[in-house]
């Protein structure tokens, strides 16, 4: 894997762990907010979506903390249950916020739409990867040429690649759907300014997860590039 790669996925591990223990702070902090309109994180999915004319969409509780999210396979907006019976502004963001996806769905918007159709090539790039790994580490796959380093690493390249061109995909989705929320929840008067102001907060940080992911995918990327460039000067 190259120790310049290991150093790389550490250092944005760590940047990643602090990031998440600041979202989850904001999300502990702001949870303790009871929402002026009483209305729970589902309440809100469900108004959110009707008020959209969704109604083929359906608002379901998960097990977990921060396990939020809107599945297009199954048209559910699934919300772990702090969310779910949550009736503060953490709850209102994130339930708005998963909703906001719905939305994006519904209108076929096109970034999502172009993020779903690379999630198989994704997971095949992840399953290329894991097998080039577990030949590198019990070696003999190299052996006699079979495969040859910087053929592995021009096919690591592409799987980087896409990986990539994923986590940047999901950086405009995902604003867009924080767009969306805070737009509908401030027009629909869920709100008042304070709580506002934390919903946004949160939600900020949220995006603020891939937006390192994103970060840690390009410079992956482009590590691997440099170690082919210099394979190739090797040769």
């Amino acid at each position: 894997m190259g120790f310049g790669a290991l150093i790389i996925g550490g250092f944005f591990m760590i940047v990643g762990w602090i990031v998440s223990s600041r979202l989850k702070s904001k999300f502990k902090q702001y949870s303790q907010t009871h929402l002026t309109k009483d209305l729970t994180g589902a309440e809100i999915a469900r108004l959110m979506l009707a008020d959209n004319g969704i109604h083929d969409v359906q608002v379901v509780s998960v097990e977990g903390q921060l396990t939020d999210h809107y599945n297009p396979a199954t048209k559910t907006v699934n919300l772990s249950e702090g969310v779910y019976h949550g009736r503060n502004a953490a709850a209102t963001a994130v339930a708005a916020h998963e909703c906001g996806h719905a939305v994006q769905h519904a209108t076929a918007y096109s970034m999502l739409q172009f993020r779903s159709a690379m999630v198989p090539i994704q997971n095949i790039s992840a399953s290329v990867l894991n097998f080039i790994f577990m030949a590198m580490i019990f070696g003999g796959f190299f052996a006699g040429n079979i495969l040859p380093w910087t053929t592995a690493l021009q096919i690591m390249i592409v799987c980087y690649g896409v990986f990539a061109l994923f986590a940047i995909i999901t950086l405009p989705v995902e604003f867009d759907a924080s767009r969306r929320a805070l737009a509908w929840v401030r027009t629909r008067n869920i709100v008042t300014t304070g709580e506002y102001d934390m919903a946004q907060d949160a939600l900020k940080w949220a995006a603020m997860t891939y937006v390192v992911a994103a970060i840690g995918a390009i410079t992956t990327l482009i590590y691997y590039v440099m170690m082919y460039l210099g394979a190739g000067r090797d040769e």
